[in-house]
């Protein structure tokens, strides 16, 4: 049997610990207040745990599933992917929650698709790169490399685009554009047409955020969020005090103030500042190193499959590494105040089903590939 990367295990299982113990810590006050959760603090303890429980044994599963497999079922995935992205807008199927309908009700739990699309983008843009690879190496003219090489997928992703725009769910849609461009890029793009895109793209994002009145309020809310802190600024003024009461060892695991129905949603997406209220800076470094760790093993498997010759390996390595590294940017960022506020949950850390799920699998899907690599410099066939 070949060693797996113990590292990159480890630090995806502290984070999961990490995780269940803070969205425990997180989530007492709002259970203990809720009637919906039968006002039991231990409700949100019991279904992450249970969250991650399956997470793992999706991702015991996934690993065993051969790269090669993978790459032969991403298409099928991504289609299965749109299609729960188109049924979830259905209002006798989709639920909403929060005024935005990003969920399919299995009665027991919530699917949300968004999170698992955000997988399959990962899969199909690189079977997409190495089917493409000629025309999206420079050696092409440029015509030809949009042409055949860049605007199939452009298309479709601008499909995907506009069904997560309508649930609506901008985070997402900022997540699964970057992975989709990213891996396009590290996959032979001319650079002529990426240079367009990173002019264009912020532009267009930019636009979007501000065609709605809600987004315009969270812009200025980021940009002053003292100006109305009992309004607009609520959420981000809760999480920055949050951040100053922690200093540089925090209050104490459980003893944090804002998670006592103060900071909203303080066990999702703004898990990281009861983090740095309990456990200050040092908590928070902590989380951070461990982040880095992950995301610079998926560099490194995918620039040694790369090596190695398997580029549907290494894009995919690469682009895990990507949306890992983006969705937790954005909400670090978030959190911190150095972005506008986001529906965006932390990878392996915040509560979440689908988000937990399919981050373990995409973690397994990335140890598959450091073990395929193994097997290949031992001489064994991938």
């Amino acid at each position: 049997m070949l060693a797996l990367d113990a590292s990159l295990a480890w630090a995806t299982l502290l984070l999961l610990a990490a995780g269940l113990v803070m969205v425990y810590s997180a989530s007492i006050a709002v259970a203990e207040s809720s009637s919906q959760t039968g006002h039991r603090s231990w409700y949100f303890l019991a279904r992450h745990g249970a969250f991650v429980a399956v997470g793992l044994a999706a991702a015991i599963c996934a690993f065993q599933v051969p790269v090669k497999v993978w790459q032969a079922l991403a298409p099928w995935l991504f289609v299965a992917g749109i299609a729960l992205l188109a049924v979830v807008l259905v209002p006798a199927i989709g639920r909403s929650v929060n005024g935005s309908r990003r969920w399919l009700s299995l009665y027991v739990v919530n699917v949300q698709p968004s999170e698992f699309m955000k997988l399959a983008v990962v899969l199909y843009a690189a079977s997409y790169a190495v089917r493409k690879a000629a025309f999206l190496h420079a050696r092409q003219p440029l015509r030809q490399t949009i042409l055949r090489g860049f605007a199939p997928l452009f298309a479709t992703m601008v499909a995907i685009g506009g069904l997560l725009l309508l649930e609506p769910d901008y985070g997402a849609f900022v997540v699964i554009v970057a992975i989709g461009f990213a891996i396009l890029f590290l996959g032979g793009l001319d650079w002529r047409l990426f240079a367009g895109l990173a002019v264009l793209l912020p532009v267009a994002l930019g636009a979007i955020m501000i065609a709605q009145p809600y987004r315009q309020q969270r812009l200025v809310a980021f940009l002053d969020p003292w100006s109305d802190p009992l309004g607009k600024g609520y959420q981000l003024s809760h999480s920055l005090i949050a951040f100053g009461r922690g200093e540089l060892f925090g209050v104490g695991l459980g003893a944090s103030v804002e998670k006592l129905l103060y900071l909203p949603e303080a066990h999702t997406d703004f898990l990281l500042a009861v983090i740095a209220e309990e456990l200050g800076f040092a908590g928070v470094a902590v989380v951070l190193a461990l982040f880095s760790w992950v995301i610079y093993r998926a560099w490194a498997i995918g620039r040694q499959s790369a090596r190695l010759e398997r580029p549907f390996a290494a894009l995919v390595a690469l682009g895990i590494g990507v949306w890992i590294g983006v969705q937790a940017f954005i909400n670090i960022g978030v959190n911190m105040g150095v972005l506008p506020t986001k529906g965006l949950t932390l990878p392996l850390l915040s509560f979440g089903g689908s988000g937990i799920v399919a981050n373990c699998v995409a973690m397994a899907i990335l140890l598959r590939v450091d073990y395929e690599n193994r097997r290949v410099l031992r001489g064994y066939v991938a």
